[in-house]
């Protein structure tokens, strides 16, 4: 899989990580984080062929600044058949390690697709704070992940909506047809 960029170092990333869990609480309290229905069940298509079933979203109360999708993509380690509805039903436990990070608007939950690859599909308030972002929950998910197998791409200046709703808002000829990353469709 392609690659933004690498992990944070371990140390930064667990203290970030343990950053967002005291924020999350907070929030988790006063009720700012939701888990809308709207985009639950749709079908997503990627440009390397995969499809990917959206079985959660959850949602922060902002609105962005400065707009940016996050794709992010691993496969788990020892998951298997009907292990994938239990690990899609403990995911929702896993809110804490990313709502509290700075700039996190909302994430839809993509459930392994056809090659066996999770993703998560999100809205970021800033490319930086997503990038941050990414390097830490990197730290989180190699203790679960295929060895070689956690990729982020960070598409500044788009809102997560705006994409789903014309996924051409990101094709290019830089953008090779194969990348995992690239939204191309619904269906």
């Amino acid at each position: 899989m392609d690659l933004e960029s690498g992990p944070a170092p371990r140390a930064k990333a667990w203290l970030a990580v343990a950053r967002s869990v005291g924020t999350s609480c907070v929030m988790l309290a006063r009720r700012r984080v939701h888990l809308p229905k709207g985009n639950v069940g749709r079908v997503l298509r990627f440009a390397d062929g995969s499809t990917s079933r959206v079985y959660r979203e959850t949602a922060v109360d902002q609105q962005p600044g400065e707009p940016c999708v996050l794709v992010v993509a691993f496969t788990l380690r020892l998951v298997r058949g009907r292990a994938h509805r239990f690990f899609e039903a403990e995911s929702l436990l896993n809110t804490p390690l990313f709502v509290g990070f700075p700039g996190f608007v909302s994430k839809l939950w993509c459930a392994h697709d056809t090659f066996g690859a999770y993703r998560g599909l999100y809205e970021w308030d800033g490319a930086g704070p997503a990038r941050k972002y990414a390097a830490a929950l990197w730290r989180v998910l190699e203790l679960v992940s295929v060895p070689g197998s956690i990729s982020y791409k960070v598409l500044p200046g788009l809102r997560r909506d705006e994409l789903l709703a014309n996924p051409a808002l990101i094709e290019s000829p830089s953008h090779p047809d194969h990348a995992w990353w690239r939204l191309v469709g619904q269906g």
